[in-house]
């Protein structure tokens, strides 16, 4: 048996699908949504990211505070959430690391 259809047939997913159901208007919203991959053996739910929400930087805030509570709520047999392409949340380049102080700025004598 495939995973796919593994998956399909997981009796978790319809209660899964409802609760994602229910947050998708504010994903599509902001012209994205979200696919389940996976459901592993220690109630681990991947998911897949998409559209803007794949490339977002607040797109772990949204996993986090968004799509795992309203999943865990909904199916408390569900012990965390994972996205396989989650967008870090990154300083700019050059600015790792501890903060530089600001360059001084010659003013004209």
């Amino acid at each position: 048996m495939s995973a796919t259809a593994t998956l399909i047939e997981h009796p978790l997913l319809p209660r899964i699908e409802q609760a994602l159901d229910g947050i998708r208007p504010y994903l599509k919203a902001d012209g994205g949504d979200v696919r389940v991959l996976d459901i592993s053996e220690d109630m681990v739910l991947r998911l897949e990211l998409l559209g803007a929400c794949g490339t977002c930087p607040m797109s772990p805030m949204t996993l986090k505070a968004g799509v795992e509570e309203s999943v865990k709520k909904a199916v408390p047999e569900i012990r965390s959430v994972e996205a396989v392409n989650v967008a870090n949340m990154q300083q700019p380049a050059g600015q790792e690391g501890r903060p530089q102080p600001p360059t001084p700025v010659p003013t004209p004598n």
